[in-house]
């Protein structure tokens, strides 16, 4: 069906239905969601939509800027409003202490990595206390944005002593797999997750909007002495990934 026909106001529009840009962006999301409007295929242009339905533009306006803070939609600066391509969503348990590669593998998902940061470095005053370094030790530094199946899901970036991770160019795809090879693998960790929205950067490399609602994962992990062996800070996309805790009497 053509998108001009889906959305005469005839078939949808309801005096009694609720406000009228309510009734636009669920018709809007159900073109999405039938395959009436396909991914990344552009909206028509604000003043068609307004001609199309009947509406004003202003009402118009308001069900596409509803959709795009849902992330159903963005807006592409001088090209228009476009349908985004919708990810699936991985459901995380918070009970395993496993690698990103391990969850995906898992899943039957191909993980990749785009590389942002890997050397040794000069460590930082979080690092330094967390890590437990001696004056003047340096500090092995992994920053990666990671992919499953072609999407960006998140961001890790990831320090670690240099007796624990010598290094860091030796990683190509699992850290763990390789601390574990090593016989250096962390056997617990802890963990703090809290609700942020991206950066124009962050955002950028996640492939959403600035502004997008994302998850902050602090993690700190131990080796079985109990010894701080890596601490990471991870971002992930807020519309890709629920973490899942089981809770007992």
């Amino acid at each position: 069906m053509k998108i001009a026909d889906f959305l005469k106001p005839d078939r949808w529009l309801e005096s009694a239905g609720g406000p009228r840009y309510v009734q636009l962006r669920r018709r809007l999301f159900e073109g999405i969601e039938t395959g009436v409007l396909l991914p990344n295929t552009s909206l028509p242009p604000e003043r068609e939509l307004a001609e199309i339905t009947d509406l004003s533009r202003v009402t118009v306006r308001k069900a596409v800027q509803e959709l795009v803070r849902d992330g159903v939609i963005e807006q592409r600066q001088g090209s228009g409003s476009f349908v985004r391509e919708q990810v699936g969503r991985v459901e995380q348990t918070l009970s395993q202490l496993t690698s990103f590669t391990e969850d995906m593998t898992y899943r039957g998902m191909q993980t990749t990595s785009k590389w942002l940061e890997r050397g040794i470095f000069e460590p930082s005053e979080e690092e330094v206390t967390v890590l437990g370094l001696a004056p003047k030790e340096q500090v092995a530094r992994i920053y990666r944005l990671r992919t499953a199946d072609g999407h960006p899901l998140a961001l890790e970036r990831a320090a670690l002593p240099l007796d624990i991770l010598p290094n860091p160019t030796e990683i190509t795809t699992s850290l763990y797999a390789v601390l574990e090879n090593a016989g250096r693998r962390p056997v617990r960790a802890e963990q703090k997750i809290s609700a942020v929205n991206l950066g124009a950067r962050e955002a950028g490399l996640l492939n959403v909007h600035e502004g997008a609602a994302g998850l902050s994962i602090v993690r700190i992990s131990f080796l079985a002495n109990s010894r701080v062996a890596e601490l990471t800070r991870s971002i992930y996309r807020g519309d890709a990934y629920d973490f899942v805790a089981e809770l007992r009497l």
